[in-house]
C-alpha cells in the first residue's frame, strides 16, 4: 500500500460532526419565519432558530468527535485485554515452574535431613526471605553438589522471571483500566450530545420543520448538480487520456501490427486497484439501508468509519478503525482525480468519511437517525471536503 502522511489541518470548529442538513437549514429558515434577522430570544424566552441551529450544530459535531474517540478507546481496550490475558497466562506458567523448582529444592533438603548432612544450611535457605543472600555464603555453596547448585540457580531464575512478569501484568491491568475509563467517558459523551440534539430539534414547530425540509431538498438538488459537474469533468479527462493513449499507440504501431491491446488497456497497477475497489464497493452497496449506529462495525449497522473499514476489508485490504487514522492510510489525490473505491474525508477535524463510487457520488453512513445510502460528495457543501485518499 502506498503511504502518504500529512499533518492534520487544524480548524476553528469544535471537534465533531458538521451541521446535519436539517439543522443547517435552520439558519436559513429564520428569514422565512420572521420579519427580522435578529438572533435575540423570543418574548416567551424560547431560543431563536439561529440559537437552536448553532447549539444543534455544536452537539452533533461533539458527538461525532466523541464517537471517533470511542472507536479508538474500544480498539485500545481490546488490544490491551489480549495483552493482559497473555501476561496472566505467562504468570501462571512461570508460577508453576517456580513451584516445581521449589519442590526440587525441598527434596534435596529432605534427603540431607535423612542423611544428617547439611540440615541447618539447607533449612535456612528454604526459610529465608532472601535466598540469594544465603546462596552467597561459601559454606553452603561448597557443600552443594552440581545438581543441587543447578536446582538453586533454576529456582532463583524462575523467581526473578515470575516477579518480572507479575509486575508487567500489573502495569498492563492499570493501562486497561484507564482505557476502559476512556471508553466509558466517550460513550456517555456521545449519548448525552445526541440526546440533547434530538430534544432541541423536537421543539421546532410543524411549520418550522416543513420549511427546513424544503430547504434541505434544495440543498440536495445543489449537491446533485455539483456531483454531475464533477462527473462531466472526470469523463472529459478520461476521454482526453484515452485519445492521448490512442495516438501514442498508433505512433508506436506504424510497423503494421493491429495494436489490439492499445488505448483502452488500463495499466496493471490501475487494474489491480480497480479489482480491489470493485470488491469494496460491492460490500458497501450490500449495506445500503442499514442504520447508522455510532461505534458499530457491522454486520447489522455501521458508523461512517466502520463502513469504510469493512468495505476495504472485504477487498483484502486492512485500513485502520478511525477516520483520524484512515486518512493517513493511503495516497492523497485531488477530488478531480477521485476514482471508485477512494475514501472521501470531510471537515477540518476529519470526523466523517465515505467511499467514492464515481460520478461525484459516494456511499456513506451519514449520522444518527439515518441509514447507509448513496449521496453526493457535496452533500454538505464543497468546502466540507477535506481530502480524498486511495487506500490500496
Amino acid at each position: 500500500m502506498a503511504s502518504h502522511r500529512k499533518s492534520r489541518i487544524p480548524g476553528p470548529r469544535v471537534a465533531g460532526i458538521r451541521t446535519p442538513a436539517l439543522a443547517t437549514a435552520a439558519l436559513t429558515s429564520v428569514a422565512l419565519l420572521s420579519q427580522t434577522a435578529d438572533a435575540a430570544p423570543s418574548d416567551d424566552g424560547r431560543p431563536s432558530l439561529e440559537e437552536v441551529e448553532k447549539k444543534v450544530d455544536d452537539l452533533y459535531r461533539q458527538a461525532e468527535s466523541a464517537t471517533e474517540k470511542y472507536n479508538a478507546a474500544k480498539e485500545r481496550t481490546a488490544k490491551q485485554r489480549k495483552r493482559v490475558d497473555a501476561l496472566l497466562d505467562a504468570v501462571a506458567k512461570r508460577t508453576q515452574r517456580l513451584n516445581e523448582a521449589r519442590e526440587e529444592l525441598g527434596s534435596f533438603a529432605a534427603a540431607q535431613y535423612r542423611t544428617g548432612a547439611g540440615i541447618p544450611d539447607t533449612a535456612t535457605f528454604l526459610l529465608a526471605d532472601s535466598p540469594q543472600d544465603i546462596f552467597d555464603q561459601s559454606q553452603l555453596m561448597d557443600r552443594m553438589t552440581g545438581r543441587q547448585k543447578e536446582a538453586v540457580d533454576d529456582y532463583v531464575t524462575q523467581q526473578s522471571e515470575t516477579m518480572k512478569t507479575r509486575r508487567e501484568a500489573t502495569r498492563s491491568l492499570e493501562t486497561l483500566t484507564e482505557s476502559q475509563g476512556d471508553l466509558k467517558t466517550a460513550k456517555a459523551t456521545v449519548q448525552k450530545k445526541l440526546t440533547d440534539a434530538r430534544e432541541l430539534m423536537s421543539k421546532l414547530t410543524a411549520e418550522e420543520k416543513a420549511r427546513l425540509a424544503a430547504i434541505e431538498r434544495k440543498q440536495r438538488e445543489e449537491a446533485a448538480r455539483k456531483a454531475a459537474e464533477l462527473a462531466r469533468q472526470q469523463a472529459e479527462q478520461q476521454k482526453a487520456q484515452e485519445e492521448a493513449a490512442q495516438q501514442e499507440s498508433g505512433t508506436s504501431g506504424d510497423s503494421g501490427t493491429s495494436g489490439s491491446s492499445g488505448s483502452a488497456t488500463t495499466p496493471p497497477a490501475d487494474s489491480s486497484y480497480a479489482a480491489k475497489a470493485d470488491k469494496a464497493l460491492a460490500f458497501a452497496r450490500a449495506q445500503i439501508g442499514k442504520p447508522y449506529v455510532w461505534g458499530a462495525t457491522g454486520p447489522d449497522s455501521y458508523d461512517c468509519s466502520g463502513l469504510t473499514q469493512g468495505a476495504w476489508k472485504a477487498a483484502g485490504v486492512t485500513v485502520p478503525r478511525t477516520t483520524y487514522d484512515q486518512v493517513d492510510a493511503g495516497t492523497t489525490v485531488p477530488v478531480s482525480q477521485a476514482r471508485p473505491g477512494d475514501l472521501v474525508f470531510f471537515y477540518d477535524d476529519i470526523t466523517h468519511v465515505g467511499i467514492y463510487i464515481g460520478n461525484g457520488m459516494m456511499i456513506h453512513a451519514p449520522k444518527p437517525g439515518t441509514y447507509v445510502r448513496e449521496e453526493s460528495i457535496y452533500y454538505d457543501g464543497e468546502s466540507s471536503i477535506h481530502s480524498v485518499v486511495r487506500p490500496a
